[in-house]
């Protein structure tokens, strides 16, 4: 402990003595042990803080016919706020928020709700965070209190998204916003045992929530009920164990495992934790290459399961975890001396089967390198990553050359035949970005703000500005060629709840044929993440167990599947839930998933 606490200082206090932008240096690489307060730049008005002001570019992709690589869309100019942290609500709306250290952004509250920023004591009167309608891009702010920078959250069973950690007051905060037009957040200001800044959160079988790590802490606790404090945290030695001068265990990776065990992942190690009982059950190998967790921000995800293969018990359903990107373990530091050096991200991708009882990573190459990714599971099984830099880490100032083209990851193709790149983007999402499946299917894009406050304008000292245009992005499966196989949910055709293992159809139309000689009929339920940081908190995917299809009439089909048989699989909760036929999905249908 003494020897990692001396290189922390020595680290520290070398690069202070170079670094000309000391407080941008203090705030993204503070080592663990340090604890005093952080010093932090004066609130100044955002540069410039008009629309007309914001960059824009040409919206090609809108009038363009979708190819095979996919195409964008520029679906609004500016957003108001620079989306650091993204989730969609049940009630198709997507909410998007920033810190509030930040400054002002590029939208006001309402006249009489100003926060007061404990910070500057002062009045701020920005909005910090923003509902956005699905269908007419309408915006609405949200007043959140305490400083949300760098939180985490998840859905409870109810679909209200609960909110835990940030900085200064908002360490300690939980924070719940509940899916209506008039909603604002409900905050707990005390409700966590020690401050959580840079933590992960997942939900439990039993509607529990984890929330583990954060800078300076070694630990993880579980959020009290509403209203309520948690007084008790538990060590986890993994994560003291895996911090490094420049941590790079930052956000650790956490997965739900079919058996109700926890797979944690950070920096280049990873367990098995039952959160019933607190215990360590197995360590894995390392994976090699470099660091994956904050800075070094890979992509991680659970792939899908499929509860086709292995029976109906939860407990022989098999996981894979694919870890994709990262950087050396030393880009942090290469990053934040004067001159900077930005190493290149990794390429590499590690995938594993915690449940085996002898897991092994097998790796393979992405197309090109790429760190603070984004990677999101698409309602027809396929892996999109997208966002990030080829060079450098996460940080302010600490990237260079983005990374604009998306990779499709095939899971069940064979090895070297997994990856398609995909159609480039022509704004950079950098630091602070983020994205989002939607229930239409195609993905909003947003965020990026590699720079200490809101600077939208373009410059060779400003090379990656404050981002707040936002986008959407259409995966292959958009093209036209696609419309006849594409199938639409009747009105009324899904149930709006069902219970563990319950059988329940769906009826939906399609143009082309469904014959018994040609079928290939899946219906998936999907998580909506909370992302940011490159992370997808609890991220999951389910392709249920099929009972049979048949004919309701001309183009017209009702398929029948079981529900998940346990909460262990699928927490209890909203899924986005979709048929898919010849691999193109249908718009979703919300469904709650209960005991």
């Amino acid at each position: 402990m003494k020897t990692l606490f001396i290189k922390h200082t020595i680290f520290l206090l070398s690069f202070l003595l170079v670094t000309t932008s000391v407080e941008p240096f203090i705030f993204n690489f503070l080592p663990p042990f340090f604890k005093a307060p952080l010093a932090l730049p004066l609130l100044q008005p955002p540069t410039p803080t008009t629309e007309q002001q914001v960059i824009k570019v040409g919206n090609k992709a809108a009038e363009a016919a979708v190819e095979n690589g996919g195409s964008w869309e520029v679906i609004k100019e500016n957003s108001g706020v620079s989306a650091m942290h993204l989730v969609i609500l049940r009630n198709n709306k997507a909410v998007f928020f920033d810190a509030s250290v930040t400054g002002p952004s590029l939208f006001r509250l309402p006249k009489g709700q100003c926060r007061f920023d404990t910070r500057i004591k002062k009045k701020d009167c920005w909005a910090h965070g923003i509902e956005m309608d699905l269908v007419t891009y309408d915006l609405r702010p949200i007043k959140v209190v305490t400083d949300t920078w760098c939180s985490s959250g998840a859905f409870d069973e109810d679909g209200n998204l609960v909110q835990a950690g940030g900085w200064n007051d908002g360490g300690n905060a939980v924070r719940t916003l509940a899916p209506c037009d008039t909603c604002n957040w409900v905050e707990n200001p005390k409700g966590l045992a020690v401050q959580r800044w840079y933590s992960s959160q997942q939900v439990l079988p039993d509607g529990r929530f984890i929330i583990i790590g954060g800078r300076r802490q070694m630990n993880f606790e579980y959020l009290p009920p509403p209203g309520q404090s948690n007084k008790i945290t538990y060590d986890l030695p993994l994560l003291q164990q895996t911090t490094d001068e420049v941590e790079n265990n930052l956000y650790p990776f956490v997965h739900l495992l079919p058996d109700g065990n926890l797979f944690i992942f950070a920096n280049n190690r990873s367990i098995l934790l039952d959160p019933r009982t607190t215990k360590v059950l197995r360590e894995y190998p390392v994976l090699p290459g470099g660091s994956r967790n904050y800075p070094a921000s890979a992509v991680s995800v659970l792939l899908p399961l499929d509860l086709n293969r292995q029976g109906r018990k939860s407990r022989t359903i098999s996981a894979e975890v694919l870890i994709c990107g990262g950087a050396p373990h030393n880009a942090a530091k290469l990053a934040a001396a004067k001159p900077r050096t930005f190493l290149r991200a990794l390429r590499s991708c590690g995938r594993i089967t915690p449940t085996q009882p002898n897991p092994t990573w097998r790796t393979e190459l992405m197309p090109s390198p790429r760190v603070m990714g984004d990677g999101l599971l698409l309602p027809n099984t396929d892996v999109l990553i997208l966002n990030g830099a080829r060079r450098g880490t996460a940080g302010w100032y600490w990237a260079t050359e983005p990374n604009p083209q998306p990779l499709l990851y095939h899971p069940r193709n064979r090895r070297r035949n997994r990856f398609q790149s995909l159609t480039p983007t022509t704004i950079p999402r950098m630091y602070h970005s983020s994205s989002a499946v939607l229930p239409d299917t195609s993905i909003l894009v947003a965020g990026s703000n590699p720079i200490p406050a809101y600077n939208t304008t373009l410059g060779s000292d400003n090379p990656f500005p404050t981002e707040v245009r936002l986008e959407k992005f259409y995966p292959p499966y958009f093209n036209p060629s696609f419309d006849s196989q594409r199938p639409t949910l009747i009105s009324g055709g899904a149930p709006s709840d069902v219970k563990y293992g319950q059988a329940f159809a769906l009826e939906f139309t399609v143009t082309a044929n469904i014959t018994a000689d040609d079928v290939d009929l899946k219906v998936t339920m999907y998580t909506p993440p909370f992302t940011t940081h490159a992370v997808s908190m609890n991220q999951r995917l389910l392709i249920l167990r099929m009972k049979g299809w048949e004919s309701a009439g001309e183009n017209r089909y009702r398929v029948t599947v079981f529900a998940p048989p346990a909460p262990e699989l699928a927490p209890a909760g909203y899924y986005m839930t979709f048929v898919v036929n010849h691999g193109v999905p249908s718009h979703a249908a919300w469904i709650k998933v209960h005991k």
